[in-house]
């Protein structure tokens, strides 16, 4: 069983750390038993926050607060019009920390291309990329960690957010790639809203199928 709760988009953005307790909450009772694998799905007013692996010169160099956390990666910015996705799931054993991230990376394909977008990795990077080989710029980012053999964190897709906040900090530590958003690619506006059935019924088939 998976469930599905979509905890708050648009003008009902979830606040970070309210998002981030939520999660916590979640994760007990999974953890627990007293309640099945859930995916969260909602925005976050603007925010920096930080994984384990940030350098000092991936932050912000003009004093704009960054919240350090407890996933993996480096830096990156939620705001509005990124759909975050927050999968807390049992993993069967032995844990394939690199299979499930490249199942998030699968699942995020198949919604860009459910858009028309071609999606795809890039060797020795995680998340989901769009553009030619060697030009190619970030449209979802993946950064997760694993507890009690239940997950936490997840990705971040960007729908119709802005772009501005990423030139103030090597976003992901990644120095010689851009980012982009769904909207950009398609030259129309895709909202978090839209993404949202799209994302549910693929994590729902390849997570039940690999699970």
């Amino acid at each position: 069983m998976l469930d599905f709760v979509v905890a708050g988009l648009s003008a009902n953005s979830v606040p970070y750390f309210e998002g981030l307790e939520l999660q916590r909450a979640v994760h007990r009772t999974v953890v627990s038993g007293q309640r099945p694998n859930t995916v969260l799905l909602l925005e976050h007013p603007a925010v920096y926050t930080a994984g384990k692996r940030t350098q000092p010169e991936d932050r912000p160099t003009d004093g704009t607060p960054v919240v350090d956390v407890d996933r993996g990666g480096r830096i990156t910015w939620h705001g509005p019009g990124q759909l975050i996705g927050y999968p807390i799931l049992r993993l069967p054993e032995p844990i394939d920390v690199v299979g499930y991230v490249r199942l998030l990376e699968d699942i995020l394909i198949a919604v860009l291309a459910d858009f028309g977008i071609a999606g795809r990795r890039v060797v020795g990077r995680s998340g989901v990329w769009v553009g030619q080989p060697g030009a190619e710029d970030k449209i979802a980012a993946i950064g997760i960690r694993i507890a009690d053999g239940v997950t936490m964190h997840g990705f971040a897709l960007n729908c119709d957010n802005s772009l501005e906040p990423y030139d103030r900090i090597v976003a992901c530590g990644i120095v010689d790639a851009g980012v982009t958003t769904m909207s950009e690619v398609l030259g129309h506006r895709v909202t978090t809203e839209e993404t949202v059935t799209s994302v549910s019924t693929h994590f729902r088939n390849r997570f039940l199928v690999s699970a």
